[in-house]
């Protein structure tokens, strides 16, 4: 299943227009497809773009959650009250809701990421003091048997 979902590598930077507009990297356009979602991306503090058929596949991962408690109901409204629907203009341009943007810290020098499954979009400042430290990724990947 995980093989039908497009990947998302690299990275940009970027400076948001005076109306919190960001141009989305053409090579993420593409697997993000003509609509996609943008959300939170607890526990980070950036907000993440998803294309439809992933997000598809978190929802109904939501939905098959086995408890279905206040914790539960608490968590899919914060999350789908900070959930847009979204696409990109003929420019290729994003608008970032004004509650996201707060959310992120982002103002003005952004970076999008990709990561995997989805593209993370951070304040710029915030980006660098999330970076590993030096040798902790080289350190993990071995944890993981991944060289």
């Amino acid at each position: 299943m995980q093989g039908e979902f497009p990947r998302f590598t690299g990275s940009a930077e970027h400076t948001l227009d005076e109306k919190g507009r960001l141009v989305v990297p053409s090579r993420f356009r593409e697997r993000l497809g003509a609509g996609f979602v943008i959300t939170i991306a607890q526990p980070e503090p950036c907000l993440a773009l998803y294309p439809a058929p992933t997000w598809g596949a978190f929802c109904a991962r939501l939905e098959a959650a086995p408890l279905k408690d206040e914790r539960f109901r608490r968590l899919v409204r914060h999350l789908f009250a900070h959930t847009e629907e979204v696409a990109c203009d003929a420019q290729g341009r994003l608008l970032i809701p004004v509650a996201l943007r707060s959310y992120a810290g982002i103002a003005r020098d952004a970076i999008s990421v990709g990561t995997l499954t989805r593209v993370e979009i951070w304040a710029k400042e915030r980006f660098a003091a999330h970076a590993a430290p030096e040798g902790e990724v080289a350190d993990f990947m071995a944890e993981l048997g991944l060289y």
